[in-house]
């Protein structure tokens, strides 16, 4: 048990004393080749979990969610244009990034105890979660919808007028893409109740 103390010091001696053997220099190449080797491994490892591929994996999003956007606009349209998980639930930006995908980290959790693992059971907690989904997208002023719609760019020509006219007042009022577009890829949850219908 005493040797674990030693063995510690030696580990820290060696790694924090020069180099007799090799350069700086061959140090510092060595460290940027590995970084990049690290980096480039992390970057391919973090885009394959922003693939529509890995979200369907597990059933519950197969089985749920995913039936549901396979029947909407951003899974199949006129342009071929098609959103998939990542672009509406993952922010482009690097440190959103990271913080969403730490954020999912923890969602991880859902899936192992079973606490989603039946459509009644995800039934059930479907308002808690999109609630949450909504909440961070307000957050984040829909960052993740303005990566593909943008007020500006819309045109009062190719867009209906009531549409154009609502989306024109939304931009005056300083609304967000989720204050009026919530169930756009996914149903609603049962207990939601829209306020604009008072």
């Amino acid at each position: 048990m005493n040797s674990n103390p030693g063995i510690l010091k030696r580990i820290w001696s060696f790694f924090s004393r020069p180099s007799a053997k090799y350069s700086i220099l061959a140090i510092s190449v060595v460290g940027f080749v590995f970084g990049i080797i690290f980096w480039g491994g992390f970057h391919t490892g973090l885009e394959m979990t922003n693939t529509l591929e890995f979200c369907t994996t597990c059933h519950e999003m197969r089985d749920n969610v995913y039936q549901e956007y396979k029947q909407t606009i951003h899974f199949s349209n006129r342009t071929g244009v098609r959103a998939i998980c990542s672009d509406c639930h993952v922010p482009r930006e690097w440190g959103p990034k990271m913080i969403r995908k730490m954020q999912a980290s923890f969602e991880i959790w859902g899936k192992l105890t079973g606490d989603v693992d039946t459509k009644e059971k995800f039934e059930a907690k479907r308002i808690k979660l999109a609630t949450e989904e909504w909440a961070r997208m307000k957050a984040n002023g829909s960052q993740e919808c303005r990566n593909c719609h943008n007020f500006d760019a819309m045109s009062a020509d190719l867009q209906k007028q009531l549409p154009y006219k609502k989306h024109m007042a939304a931009k005056e009022a300083g609304q967000t893409c989720i204050d009026c577009h919530k169930g756009i890829a996914h149903h609603l949850p049962k207990e939601y109740h829209d306020p604009d219908e008072d």
